[in-house]
């Protein structure tokens, strides 16, 4: 969402609080009819874990079955459901039965001719169908490696000719170093035209991050320019409050950790911008789609709709074709 009005803050505030907002679902009025059948914003889901259905948007209803996880379903309907969770009270109408959406990553299946003459510093990529199989060359041929989702994003280095006739790239992991292979029609090449920079040359900007409220708000001049909803560190403290600044960026980034409690592993995290040496970021997010409460290991998840247009925005510039830029003169961040 876009603001262009001279709301003050506090109207701001007090419009974005009255309403449930975030990019990946248009915004339900306030008070609005709950039972009152809307039309979908997407048409695709992947269900990133294993998703049970229901015969009405309830979780007290009849349970009707449940999807694997990585099943691709089709969304008829988005319907405000029953009051749990209040956050995120949204559901989604499949082909089985009613799914809550905090877990159904809003997907598409587009394919793309392959690009043959890949640049010497490598061509900056995304994922445009559900999920792609990543395989890996070993002694004795072709292992499957993970899937990599939706929405997130690699360095390609390589395009080759396969013994079917198949167009693969070769994708280098940034953090275990192993080359990956996949099918080059399931990435769209990143084009220097959707890094242009937004709001160039305006000093004074400033991005707000509301842990009460899960509400990120972009300002410019004082006057705010954007909002969406976040989900930041599920545990007190994991995302730290104070003033800090963007001070690297990257377009991808596999984040991982095996620390006991807080593991993960996750390849192609889209749309970077880091505000702390210790890894906490703003990023684009394909694992929930649970925003407006606390999730995160103490990142700043956001939409990568959402975090491509903070990436873009925010101070330092990252020139197309770039892995990274770090400054000591990035865009303030505040996190109260």
């Amino acid at each position: 969402m876009v603001i262009s009005s001279n709301l003050s803050r506090r109207e701001f505030l007090k419009f974005t609080c009255a309403a449930v907002i975030g990019l990946n679902f248009r915004d339900f009025p306030p008070g609005g009819d709950p039972t009152s059948k809307r039309p979908p914003s997407f048409l695709l889901g992947r269900t990133v874990y294993s998703l049970r259905y229901y015969e009405e948007p309830s979780f007290a209803s009849s349970e009707m079955g449940y999807y694997i996880t990585d099943s691709i379903v089709n969304i008829h309907e988005e319907r405000l459901g029953d009051s749990r969770p209040y956050h995120n009270p949204i559901w989604l109408r499949t082909d089985e039965g009613w799914l809550h959406s905090a877990y159904v990553q809003p997907v598409e299946n587009r394919l793309n001719e392959p690009v043959l003459e890949i640049p010497e510093k490598g061509m900056l990529s995304e994922v445009t169908v559900p999920y792609t199989q990543s395989w890996y060359m070993t002694g004795k041929g072709w292992k499957r490696g993970r899937r990599f989702y939706y929405a997130s994003t690699y360095w390609v280095y390589l395009a080759f000719q396969g013994m079917n006739g198949e167009i693969w790239y070769r994708v280098l992991d940034d953090r275990d170093l192993k080359e990956y292979l996949v099918q080059a029609e399931h990435l769209r090449p990143v084009n220097s035209a959707e890094l242009t920079q937004i709001s160039p040359g305006i000093p004074e900007k400033l991005i707000e991050v509301d842990l009460r409220r899960q509400l990120i708000i972009a300002y410019e001049n004082q006057k705010p320019v954007f909002t969406t909803r976040t989900a930041t560190g599920y545990f007190e403290g994991d995302t730290p409050r104070g003033e800090f600044i963007v001070e690297r960026k990257q377009p991808s980034r596999h984040m991982s950790s095996n620390l006991e409690g807080n593991d993960f592993d996750l390849p192609g995290v889209p749309w970077v911008c880091y505000i702390s040496w210790t890894g906490v970021s703003l990023h684009g997010t394909y694992w929930h789609n649970n925003y407006g409460t606390p999730q995160s290991h103490g990142c700043i998840n956001l939409t990568p709709e959402a975090a491509k247009w903070i990436y873009r925005w925010t101070e330092p510039f990252v020139p197309h074709g770039k892995d990274y830029v770090e400054s000591e003169n990035g865009t303030r961040v505040v996190v109260f």
